[in-house]
């Protein structure tokens, strides 16, 4: 049986306390090794302004990002009318903000092509005032109307450069329109000239001869 001045012997033990220390100093240097090199893989304490580009080209904005040590992605691209085609309308992260290097910032572009509109669903389902409100509020612009025969101010078709379109058929964004409108007097008018052609059309009754003289 070990007695308690056996069990405390170690102490008196100098290889035992070489050991003990060998290993506390190989636990404090891995462990700074570790940080050491975590400092180094992510660059602690090492940031890059992040250039504002905004309203310049694409090429510009990649050259100024990886001046910074920074990666450039587009991720989005919208319509803008008026500005050039490849001009940065967006940023993320923004100008002004720090981040490691390596860090993507990602942009969005305008681009040159002209988004397509669907045609909502005012033909005959809408009148004229109705119609032009619709139409206007999402960007279309509307020439003079085109009278056709019908119920005064009703919406009877839309057409796009002479096409006839249909609900939910596509044109570009702010086209021009011409709606075609129903008008009671051209449809009076119509009916009028009908009615007449009928008669000039109309075979004429022989005439009637008396012959009871004979």
């Amino acid at each position: 049986m070990v007695t308690l001045k056996e069990f405390f012997s170690f102490k008196q033990n100098r290889f035992f306390w070489i050991n003990l220390i060998a290993m506390v100093v190989v636990v404090i240097a891995a462990a700074w090794g570790t940080l050491a090199w975590l400092d180094q893989y992510t660059h602690h304490g090492e940031s890059y302004v992040v250039p504002d580009v905004k309203n310049k080209s694409f090429e510009q904005a990649k050259t100024l990002l990886n001046g910074q040590h920074l990666e450039v992605e587009i991720v989005d691209s919208n319509y803008v009318k008026g500005l050039p085609a490849g001009i940065v309308l967006d940023q993320a992260p923004l100008g002004g903000m720090r981040v490691k290097q390596g860090r993507t910032v990602y942009l969005t572009i305008n681009t040159n092509k002209v988004p397509l509109v669907k045609i909502p669903d005012v033909i005959d389902n809408s009148s004229l005032r109705q119609a032009a409100a619709k139409l206007k509020a999402m960007g279309f612009r509307l020439t003079e109307p085109e009278l056709v025969a019908g119920e005064q101010d009703w919406i009877y078709g839309i057409k796009y450069k002479g096409r006839s379109l249909k609900s939910n058929d596509k044109v570009p964004h702010e086209a021009v329109l011409t709606l075609c409108v129903g008008d009671t007097h051209l449809r009076d008018s119509l009916r009028t000239d009908s009615l007449q052609m009928q008669l000039n059309d109309a075979p004429e009754e022989a005439p009637q001869v008396d012959d009871s003289w004979f």
